[in-house]
């Protein structure tokens, strides 16, 4: 009875760790009430590089004065426009101004502002671009929605019109251009917002005139400014594409040198451009439209530096790496689909002769020097990733050729994580190779995400601030490999211990990687742990024998389904700006809004399905696998039959994989990372299963001087091979030199006919020659 309730309970405690894990999160709170007014200042184009005590004197003692940070300028199209920016600034969400733009660009005609009367203004196109939003995009934003949560509010330039301007196109207090004394305008509303003009283009004589000019601008505001009010400077929109990082700084009460952030972000420094609108109401201490806004109040953290130029150099930096990330990624995935393409080319005619006949007939069998060199590569397409993640500890972004640095870099990393995996105990057994690169793979990305994921925020192997969607924690990319090299670190130690113990092994490994990437301290990716959890479960169920029935799936599903309602269930009791993204989904479902999440993932796989390299990575490594690999010839099945236990793992990724990357809305983005490293390490252990097909001695523990062979399963035996010199052959009719799952003596599945057989002396060890005497 207990070792059929052991799964149970040890699912049930994965289960527990998992919810423990997802609803630990961080207290963020709601800022109270700071200030009696406040003045939103936005300057399209407006980085941290154009800020410097010469030329802008007042945006560098507001810097040192206040709390600064990288602005994420994300809205509904991508570049983010002035005019979309200015849209998604009043209406804390995702938004964007209707009408034809060319590819890339923004749109040629201005905003119309009238003004019917000498107080306001209005915006004849409001009405239609409210219904644009809600109507034809995925974010549903209301543009507006911030002035609608104040009495009255203050615009001051066609920019901040259209920010400040009602659902219906109403402008409360309107000035097209900054008054000679601003004093009186900005105290009549509790909010002002203030267009300051733009900085554009990349020369940098003009970019220094133009800063000046917001400059000089800004000081006439903050000499104008209401008593007891908070001033926020933004950079609100692109001036040019690709997207930059723009400024953020906030001066006034509660404001006093620090580093911006906010809930949406969970990062130090870092905020949205849809967090402005909910920060300025928390500020007067307004209700939030929970509903209409998508961003969190910002917050003054302190470990700032307080050398100012150390402080502003940190977001420059940030911005320049992010800006070197796209460029780079998308040929680093190209030349790594690319290469692993052509690898597994390669290794296909290997398979095939892979195994050695023991007649007189048969085709000669690969040079061990060729078998090797391919083996070397193959751990070397499997460190790839992780080597590129690593290799943003270095600051390649800085120089001239920053693609280049970056793939010397990540070029050294490669050699020495393959030279290390080479000559490291036990390589030459059929499983060192792999349960080396798991480990490392996992051993990276687990120390990156455990010292903060520095490595993953802007690097090429994680996330990018100028996307908007993740800040901290664990990426696609970095949960696809985290996901495979636990599971295979987890697979290989339990094919290491005695068969009652694997379970718990496995268990072991994988409610670790659970918490690790569930917790919002750490990976902070629920979907993510959900789909670990499943993965977990289907290797702990067939971790022992036997193979991925509907049962077993079932079993899977049911566990992460526990999983999530758990975690619903605890994270629905929260606070809404506490709540995490499963509990943002359900109280969606509540309100009736719901299905804009649905709309919005379901059109995130789309585009990502079409559109990544990753994509290529997944479908190249699953056709390797099921054409070739899961052939008699392949010599997975085989491997499979042996051990069990890396049978669990690959399976267990593989359905981690598939469903992580459906909740996360990155389509097989995450089965591709994967598969970077479960595919080539797969093949490896195939070809190295095939050298040993034909021999006929059960396989020793790999301990000097035990050559003989162990009772598969027994104590100290890990069911591997040693590769460096054959075991001894006998002329053993028992063993399968078939490609099936029962490969020979050591399947798990024999384990009852070895024990009831009495021990047998083994055979004289034959001749090196490997032909078959004749009579």
């Amino acid at each position: 009875m207990l070792r059929r309730l052991t799964p149970v309970l040890l699912t049930l405690l994965v289960v527990v760790l998992g919810v423990t894990a997802l609803t630990a999160r961080p207290q963020h709170g709601s800022p109270g009430r700071s200030a009696d007014f406040v003045v939103l200042a936005g300057v399209a184009g407006l980085r941290w590089d154009d800020v410097d005590p010469e030329t802008t004197p007042t945006l560098w003692r507001m810097a040192e004065e206040g709390s600064i940070g990288s602005l994420s300028v994300r809205s509904a199209h991508r570049p983010t426009c002035p005019v979309d920016g200015w849209l998604t600034l009043g209406a804390g969400n995702f938004a964007a101004w209707n009408g034809s733009r060319p590819a890339g660009g923004c749109p040629a005609a201005g905003v119309t502002v009238e003004r019917p009367d000498s107080l306001g203004a209005n915006l004849p196109d409001q009405e239609s671009v409210v219904a644009y939003n809600q109507d034809k995009l995925a974010w549903g934003a209301t543009p507006g929605a911030l002035p609608e949560s104040v009495r009255c509010s203050v615009a001051v330039g066609p920019g901040a019109a259209v920010a400040a301007a009602r659902p219906f196109g109403r402008v409360d207090r309107y000035e097209p251009v900054l008054p000679a004394a601003p004093a009186r305008l900005l105290g009549s509303c509790v909010l002002s917002i203030v267009d300051l003009g733009s900085v554009d283009g990349e020369n940098p004589a003009t970019r220094t005139a133009q800063a000046r000019q917001v400059d000089a601008q800004l000081a006439r505001v903050l000499a104008a400014r209401p008593p007891r009010s908070a001033v926020l400077v933004a950079g609100v929109g692109d001036t040019e594409a690709p997207s930059r990082l723009q400024v953020a700084i906030a001066h006034g009460p509660g404001w006093e040198r620090g580093w911006l952030t906010s809930p949406s972000t969970g990062r130090e420094g870092y905020l949205q451009l849809v967090d402005l609108a909910p920060t300025a109401l928390a500020a007067l201490g307004r209700p939030m439209p929970e509903r209409l806004f998508l961003g969190r109040p910002a917050v003054s953290v302190g470990g700032r530096p307080d050398d100012l130029r150390a402080a502003i150099d940190a977001p420059a930096d940030a911005d320049r790496e992010a800006a070197a990330q796209r460029r780079v990624a998308g040929w680093f995935f190209g030349l790594l689909a690319a290469a692993q393409v052509a690898l597994a080319v390669a290794v296909l005619p290997l398979l095939r002769r892979a195994r050695r006949h023991a007649g007189p007939h048969g085709p000669e069998p690969v040079s061990r020097r060729v078998v090797a060199v391919v083996e070397l590569l193959l751990i070397a397409a499997a460190l790839a990733v992780p080597a590129a993640l690593l290799a943003d500890a270095a600051p390649w972004w800085r120089g001239e050729y920053a693609g280049w640095w970056f793939g010397l870099v990540t070029v050294l990393l490669i050699v020495g994580g393959t030279a290390a995996v080479r000559f490291s105990p036990g390589y030459e057994r059929t499983l060192g190779p792999l349960g080396a690169v798991a480990g490392l793979a996992a051993l990276v990305v687990g120390v990156d995400v455990l010292t903060g994921s520095r490595l993953q925020l802007n690097g090429v192997i994680g996330y990018s601030a100028l996307e908007g969607g993740r800040y901290t924690g664990l990426g696609t990319v970095g949960l696809g490999v985290f996901v495979a090299g636990s599971l295979l670190c987890g697979g290989w130690l339990a094919q290491r211990v005695p068969r009652a113990w694997r379970l718990m092994m496995m268990v072991a490994v994988g409610g670790a990687a659970v918490v690790v990437v569930g917790s919002p301290y750490l990976g902070a990716d629920s979907t993510g742990a959900i789909a670990l959890t499943a993965g977990v479960s289907v290797a702990a169920a067939i971790c022992t024998g036997g193979w991925l029935t509907v049962s077993r799936l079932a079993w899977a599903t049911m566990a992460a389904l526990a999983l999530t309602i758990g975690y619903a269930v605890v994270d629905l009791r929260r606070p809404a700006v506490e709540r995490g993204s499963v509990g943002r989904f359900l109280a969606a479902l509540g309100d009736g809004t719901g299905g804009l999440t649905v709309h919005r993932s379901s059109a995130a796989n789309l585009q990502t399905l079409v559109d990544s390299p990753l994509t290529v990575l997944a479908l190249a490594g699953a056709a390797l696998v099921w054409l070739a690999l899961l052939q008699p010839w392949g010599g997975l099945m085989r491997l499979f039959g042996i051990y069990p236990a890396i049978r669990a793992a690959m399976a267990g990724t593989g359905v981690a994989a598939g469903i992580g990357g459906v909740l996360g809305g990155s389509a097989l983005d995450v089965a591709g990372a994967a598969g970077a490293l479960v595919v080539p390490m797969a093949a490896l252990a195939a070809l190295r299963v095939l050298d040993h097909s034909t021999d006929r001695t059960q396989p020793g523990s790999g301990r000097p001087g035990d050559e003989s062979g162990l009772r598969p399963g027994g104590p100290g035996d890990d069911g591997d091979h040693v590769r460096s010199g054959h075991p001894p052959r006998t002329a053993d009719p028992g063993a399968d030199d078939g490609g099936g799952s029962g490969a020979s003596e050591t399947d798990e599945g024999t384990q009852a006919r070895a024990d009831a057989r009495p021990a047998r002396v083994p055979a004289p060890a034959r001749p090196a020659s490997t032909e078959v005497p004749t009579a």
